[in-house]
């Protein structure tokens, strides 16, 4: 590694310098604004910092950076200056097109844990086939593909994954809107289809429309980043894992200070996790053909704050608690109770990462008399505390 050209020391004794600090992240996905937020918020609270930054997509070039004087850098590895990597400069890597960057530290999406719960928020739907459309020169996108097909091979099920012309001139969206809706056709309905992003959902719900092909009745689409503005706008609107790269984004910054004050380059990890899927109308539906199964669960999904028994859900339906369970069981492989306690955690899982109400509000907006019984509740069914998964996963 290149020696630095210039002392991070402060300027003069007893004051310290202000650090200057290069930020090339796009701004155009929710992903990169997701963790420009996390610095400016520890900017804010450890700084100031000088910052240097360009609104940007993935598909622009580094700026000049030499005389800028900076003193540590967060960046993209998109059309990066290779003497940038070279320069000695506590440099951080935000993940895009390798696995790993050591001996620089780097942001790394939690692959094998959105695959792992995307199949799970499609297992259980009850679906029964399942598929992948990514982009095939991410190693992010293969990585989702590969755990996605992991979770699904532990309950003995597999996903088609859609593959790429080699060509480039047919990755071109107007040539590859046909051969996406030509695979969608061949797959067996319904399908529950992830995404490697909410820019590949879009684009499949395009070539659904193509296909002529209904959106989720026929394929359920999800997405991953929880991109408001595209998840919004889309018809219909897409389901989609949001990730905690606000956390990430401060931790990122947390590891930079350090590293303008001393600390060794060593490859260190910030990964970013999923922490909840925003069910929209891209995969709000049952791959149930049982209806009494299907009206069940509908009753409990849309009572998530209710205190309910399992005959609550039995009078829902027009068959015998004995009955429904045994068909619930083997649809779905899971009893009555079990699905209440998991849709209301859920429930709580959304408050506590998607809001900033207090424990005490949510206690009571889910249905609990006290933040003592929610708080047994959770950790009974989590193995941790409100607080502490809120702290993991990273709130609003």
């Amino acid at each position: 590694m290149a020696e630095r050209t210039r002392s991070t020391k402060p300027a003069k004794a007893g004051a310290e310098k202000t650090p200057s600090v290069l930020l090339f992240i796009e701004t155009s996905r929710e992903f990169g604004r997701g963790l420009l937020y996390g610095i400016a918020r520890y900017s804010r609270l450890h700084g100031p910092w000088r910052v240097y930054r360009r609104s940007a997509g993935l598909d622009s070039s580094l700026p000049e950076w030499r005389d800028l004087k900076i003193d540590g850098a967060i960046v993209r590895d998109v059309n990066m200056a290779s003497n940038l990597a070279g320069s000695g400069l506590p440099l951080i890597f935000a993940q895009h097109n390798q696995e790993s960057y050591a001996p620089f530290p780097a942001i790394i999406t939690d692959s094998a844990a959105i695959g792992a719960m995307a199949a799970e928020h499609f297992l259980d739907r009850g679906f029964e086939h399942f598929a992948y459309c990514g982009l095939d020169e991410f190693v992010w996108s293969r990585l989702r593909a590969h755990h996605f097909g992991q979770r699904l091979e532990q309950a003995g099920l597999r996903a088609d994954v859609y593959r790429q012309p080699k060509a480039r001139a047919k990755r071109a969206w107007k040539s590859e809107q046909n051969l996406i809706a030509d695979w969608l056709r061949s797959l067996p309905k319904p399908v529950a289809l992830l995404c490697c992003n909410d820019d590949r959902a879009l684009q499949v719900i395009e070539a659904c429309k193509l296909a002529e092909l209904y959106v989720p009745d026929q394929v359920a689409v999800l997405g991953v980043d929880n991109d408001v503005l595209i998840c919004d706008l889309a018809d219909p609107p897409i389901s989609s894992i949001a990730l905690n790269t606000e956390m990430a984004g401060h931790d990122a910054a947390r590891l930079l200070d350090q590293l303008i004050h001393g600390e060794e380059m060593a490859g260190q990890e910030i990964r970013v996790r999923p922490t909840h899927i925003v069910t929209r109308m891209s995969t709000d539906m049952l791959a149930v053909n049982d209806p009494e199964v299907a009206a069940a669960v509908r009753f409990i999904r849309r009572n998530p704050s209710r205190m309910m028994q399992v005959n609550d859900v039995v009078d829902a339906t027009n068959v015998s608690r004995r009955v429904l369970e045994k068909r619930f069981k083997a649809i779905l492989r899971r009893s009555v109770y079990q699905e209440i306690r998991r849709i209301r955690v859920n429930y709580i899982i959304e408050l506590l990462v998607g809001t900033d109400m207090s424990i005490t509000e949510i206690a009571v907006k889910s249905g609990f008399d006290g933040v003592e019984h929610i708080s047994r509740y959770f950790r009974k069914e989590t193995g941790i505390s409100l607080r502490e998964y809120r702290k993991r996963r990273g709130s609003k």
